[in-house]
C-alpha cells in the first residue's frame, strides 16, 4: 500500500537573515516589553554581538542573565526563571546557539508554571502558555531558533532529555552570518555534523515516495557535504551564510513532514554528553555509523539512495555509503568511537548502557524494530 502523507505543518517563526539583520531588533520586540537578555559564557561581549544587540534595543528595559552552559542545565535555567519572576520580565531574548535557544524556551514556559520545572522537560506538564521568545543566533547547528524542540540536562541525576513546547516557538530569529567570524573551527565542524545527522534522522528510514521531502533532505545534505569539502573557505561570508541557512533548514520541520522518522542516534548520543560533557555533534558522529551498521538491512534502500544522491557514488551499496559518511566525518576531524573523544574508562560502555536503560531508551521500536539487544550492540560497538 502506498504511503499516505498525514501532517499539519506551520512554522510562524520570522527569519530575518543577513548582515544588517540586527537593525530589525527594535521593530521585532514591543517597545514596552521588559526583556530578559539571555546568553552563555560571555563570548558575545568579546565578538561585538552584545554591543550591537544592546544598541538596537537602546531605551528598552533589559534584565541580563549570563552563564547558560553549552548543554543547559535545569539548575542554571531555574535561576533565570526566578529572575524573570522577580523582575517582571515579559519577553525572552536568547543570544547564542542552540543551548541558549533551548534555555530560552524552557524559561518562557517555566516562568508561567508553579510546579517543578523538570515536569516540563519530562513531559509531566504540557505548557499551554509561554512568554514570547526571540533569538539572535550566533552558532548555527541545531535549528532550535525556529522549531519547538529543546534539550535540558538535570545535573543532579545526569539526565538529558528532549522536550517539545509549541507555545515557546521563537517569534523571530535573527540570522547574521557575520557573527560566525569569531567561532573556532571545532564549533563549525560540530555544526556541520549536527545538521547533517538532523537530516539523516528524518531521511534514513525506508522509501515512501516522498519526492519533495527526499529531494529537500538531499539538497541540504549535499550543501553540508560541500561545506565540509570547502572548509578552507570558512572565513568567507558566502560559506558562513550557507552553513547558517543549511543548519536552520535541517530542523525547521519541513523535511520530516508526513514521512517516517528515526531519532535513535540522538536518543543514545545524549547519554555521552550527560556522562562526560562531550560536544553534541561529536556524540552523533560516534554513535551514528555503528547504528547504521546494526540496522543496515531495514535502512539499506535509503542508504543506497543517500550514497547516490548526496555522495555521488555510481552504484553504492549500503556499506559504501556508511564508509562515505565516516570519511565525511573524518574530514571534519570528528571522532568515530568513544575512545577517540578521550574517554578510555574500561567500564564506559557499561555506564552508557545503564543510562540508556534507566532513561527508557533500551527498546526504541521504530521501523527497524530496535529492541534492547540491538540497542546494546550499538552502544557497545561505539563505546566498548
Amino acid at each position: 500500500m502506498a504511503h499516505l502523507f498525514d501532517f499539519n505543518y506551520s512554522n510562524p517563526t520570522q527569519i530575518v537573515f543577513g548582515t544588517h539583520s540586527f537593525a530589525k531588533l527594535g521593530e521585532l520586540i514591543p517597545p514596552e516589553a521588559r526583556v530578559l537578555l539571555l546568553y552563555g559564557g560571555g563570548s558575545i561581549k568579546r565578538n561585538g554581538v552584545y554591543e550591537q544587540v544592546t544598541q538596537a534595543l537602546a531605551g528598552r528595559r533589559i534584565v541580563e542573565f549570563a552563564g547558560v552552559e553549552p548543554n543547559p542545565t535545569l539548575e542554571t535555567l531555574e535561576q533565570a526563571v526566578a529572575l524573570v519572576r522577580e523582575q517582571g520580565v515579559d519577553f525572552i531574548l536568547g543570544v547564542g546557539g542552540g543551548s541558549v535557544s533551548d534555555g530560552a524556551k524552557f524559561i518562557a514556559c517555566a516562568a508561567l508554571y508553579d510546579g517543578d520545572g523538570w515536569d516540563i522537560v519530562s513531559g509531566q506538564h504540557v505548557p499551554r502558555l509561554a512568554l514570547p521568545v526571540g533569538i539572535v543566533l550566533t552558532l548555527p547547528a541545531t535549528g532550535s531558533e525556529s522549531n519547538v524542540g529543546a534539550v535540558v540536562t538535570k545535573r543532579a541525576t545526569q539526565q538529558k532529555k528532549v522536550f517539545y513546547v509549541p507555545p515557546a516557538r521563537p517569534r523571530f530569529a535573527i540570522l547574521n552570518p557575520q557573527v560566525m567570524a569569531s567561532l573556532p573551527d571545532r564549533q563549525l565542524e560540530n555544526g556541520i555534523v549536527d545538521a547533517f545527522v538532523h537530516v539523516c534522522e528524518q531521511y534514513l528510514t525506508y522509501p515512501v515516495g516522498a519526492l519533495v521531502q527526499d529531494g529537500y533532505a538531499e539538497a541540504v545534505m549535499k550543501a553540508l557535504k560541500t561545506l565540509a569539502d570547502t572548509f578552507d573557505q570558512r572565513h568567507d561570508n558566502a560559506w558562513r551564510q550557507n552553513l547558517m541557512w543549511a543548519a536552520n533548514q535541517a530542523l525547521c520541520g519541513v523535511i520530516g513532514v508526513g514521512v517516517p522518522q528515526d531519532w535513535i542516534t540522538h536518543r543514545i548520543a545524549v547519554e555521552l554528553t550527560a556522562l562526560w560533557g562531550i560536544d553534541h555533534g561529536r556524540t552523533l558522529s560516534i554513535v551514528q555509523p555503528w547504528l547504521l551498521r546494526e540496522l543496515i538491512e531495514p535502512k539499506r534502500a535509503k542508504l543506497e539512495q543517500l550514497g547516490r544522491h548526496v555522495f555521488g557514488l555510481a552504484a553504492p551499496s549500503a556499506e559504501d555509503t556508511i564508509a562515505a559518511i565516516e570519511a565525511f566525518y573524518r574530514s571534519l576531524r570528528m571522532p568515530l568511537h568513544l575512545r577517540e573523544a578521550g574517554i578510555t574508562e574500561p567500564d564506559a560502555a557499561d555506564r552508557v548502557w545503564q543510562a540508556v536503560q534507566a532513561h527508557g531508551n533500551a527498546a526504541l521500536g521504530t521501523h527497524a524494530e530496535v529492541d534492547a539487544v540491538k540497542t546494546e550492540r550499538i552502544v557497545r560497538a561505539a563505546c566498548a
